[in-house]
């Protein structure tokens, strides 16, 4: 089942309304679970990490994709909550249930969450693991986990000073972005890459990047303070 649809993570309150409507709405008790799975990842976004626990509880898990969502949600609300070593085994037994059950997106899903809480020496090997999946996947959803996969990696690059590294992940992360066709998504994708070229010295260039992008918002009648600050550090000798 697709929850994307319902999903605005900018605003997970709003978002747990409405897999709360939808639940009640929905048309067989497999898609009423999988809803209810969404509504605790939603209110682990607003750190109401007991409340979520005791409702994953009551989801009864004899459904291939319900007992994937079971284990995913579970190992989020533990990362979020400060316990990624704990989290840990839940993403991986989440992953291994996915494939059991032919799931190739919740599978990926599962393998980038694995990647987000390896030690950081592991981390951009399980990462890189988790692409080769999603590349070589039937499902065009696990295939769209690319962009998500690509961003990440260009981050562990970034977070040791590997800048040129950084730099050609983001640049593969934008065109996954452009293929899916999510405005804003993209818009980030670009900044990532205006980011990493000014960290890399090439200021006239970023300069450029975060400029295309101000005018673009401006457009909108949108606003970015990442893309205000970089600006500012760029034209004020910061």
């Amino acid at each position: 089942m697709d929850v994307t649809a319902l999903w605005d993570f900018d605003d997970p309150a709003a978002s747990e309304a409405r897999f709360r409507a939808a639940a009640a709405d929905a048309p067989d008790p497999v898609q009423t679970r999988v809803l209810t799975t969404q509504v605790v990842r939603a209110l682990g976004l607003q750190e109401r990490y007991a409340e979520a626990h005791a409702l994953l509880d009551t989801v009864a898990t004899d459904d291939p994709e319900v007992a994937t969502r079971v284990l995913l949600e579970r190992g989020r609300l533990r990362r979020s909550a400060g316990s990624p070593d704990e989290a840990e085994p839940l993403f991986a037994a989440a992953a291994a249930a996915a494939a059991a059950g032919g799931l190739e997106a919740l599978r990926v899903d599962a393998l980038h969450m694995v990647a987000l809480v390896a030690p950081p020496e592991d981390r951009l090997q399980r990462h890189h693991e988790a692409l080769a999946i999603a590349r070589a996947s039937h499902d065009a959803a696990a295939r769209d986990w690319d962009a998500s996969l690509l961003h990440n990696i260009g981050m562990t690059h970034a977070d040791v000073g590997d800048w040129g590294a950084a730099l050609a992940a983001f640049e593969d992360a934008l065109v996954a972005r452009e293929r899916t066709g999510d405005a804003a998504r993209t818009r980030v994708a670009r900044w990532m890459i205006g980011w990493s070229l000014r960290q890399l010295g090439h200021t006239e260039s970023a300069l450029a990047v975060q400029r295309a992008l101000k005018a673009e918002l401006d457009a909108a009648g949108e606003t970015d303070p990442y893309v205000d600050e970089e600006i500012a550090l760029m034209t004020s000798g910061g």
